[in-house]
């Protein structure tokens, strides 16, 4: 089992190589980032109006903002150009990235917590050994009454994904972290990450020639082949359509929740000062409970995709055994 888990493994970093790359492309104009650093120095008159028009634009840019909840990187950011100063580079760089940076904290996380469960292995497993054989064989039965004894194989990628978007869900609910699900960056690169795994399967365990046959609908009489030109652009738009899909689903859902809470918990300041109560109202506490539902659902929703799109292109003798 170690060559899978290896796998696993460079999943995870090319989820964040591709993370990173597409928190490049959503880089902001060059003049925003500018004034990003002396937003404060807006309010100072102006004497050129440079300064003004950046200082507007980086106004503008955290206006433009959902209203989440605020984090601990956010805050440190906000704070450290509060007086007017200059922030540090490595701030401002953190800050630009920080949906990745809560990325690799939960993949710390997750690698502590694997990490102390199979430290000290027992033949009657106990505590946290419990709990992660706990969750890997029942996991491993799941996927295996869904591909079959032939996706053992892709059961490490699959339970590395569903922990790794679950724990990316739930760490939005703790205060002053952030859910990196919640940024289209982070769920693009699980699509794709899942996209060229799913092509991999298909490549290897086809070949290139059945491979392109399966695109093409597999054909197998005249018709089949007669269809075929046809078959092939569409099934080629339908596998580039599904990391999209999943993306955007993931994205829109955790988004939500997280703006929902943030919402409701202004609202309950607000509603303190209005009224002049001693005691805040947690009127996001349904939310919260409803977000601890969503975020499981989601992460399964993406885990069994993903699961019917690896079943999809094994051999047609497998996925029938699966299925």
């Amino acid at each position: 089992m170690r060559s899978p888990w290896r796998l696993a493994l460079l999943a995870m970093l090319v989820l964040l190589g591709a993370g990173l790359g597409l928190a490049l492309a959503e880089e902001p104009a060059p003049h925003a980032v500018a004034g990003a650093a002396p937003a404060v120095t807006g309010a100072a008159p102006a004497h050129g109006g440079h300064e003004g028009e950046a200082g507007s634009a980086a106004e503008e840019a955290e206006a433009e903002e959902p209203p989440e909840l605020p984090n601990a990187i956010q805050l440190l950011y906000k704070g450290a150009g509060e007086h007017g100063q200059e922030r540090p580079a490595w701030l401002t760089l953190l800050n630009r990235f920080k949906d990745l940076a809560y990325a690799v904290l939960v993949a710390v996380i997750i690698i502590v917590i694997v990490r102390i469960g199979t430290r000290k292995m027992a033949l009657i497993p106990s505590g946290a050994q419990n709990v992660v054989e706990f969750f890997i064989e029942g996991f491993s039965d799941f996927i295996l009454s869904i591909l079959g004894p032939a996706g053992r194989p892709y059961v490490p990628f699959l339970g590395s994904l569903f922990l790794y978007i679950w724990f990316m869900n739930l760490i939005g609910l703790v205060p002053l972290m952030k859910s990196p699900t919640s940024a289209l960056s982070t769920t693009a690169a699980l699509a794709i990450c899942v996209f060229l795994y799913v092509q991999w399967i298909g490549l290897r365990r086809l070949g290139p020639l059945k491979y392109f046959k399966h695109l093409a609908g597999d054909p197998q009489d005249a018709i089949g082949w007669g269809v075929a030109p046809l078959m092939f652009p569409l099934h080629v738009i339908g596998e580039l359509a599904r990391p999209v899909s999943l993306s955007l689903r993931l994205f829109g859902n955790i988004l939500g929740e997280d703006v929902l809470i943030g919402i409701f918990a202004g609202l309950g300041v607000a509603v303190v000062g209005f009224l002049k109560l001693p005691l805040g109202i947690p009127l996001h506490l349904p939310f919260i409970l409803l977000a601890l539902l969503m975020s499981t659902v989601q992460a399964l929703v993406f885990t069994l995709l993903s699961t019917v799109y690896i079943m999809q292109v094994l051999p047609h003798e497998e996925g029938e055994a699966g299925h």
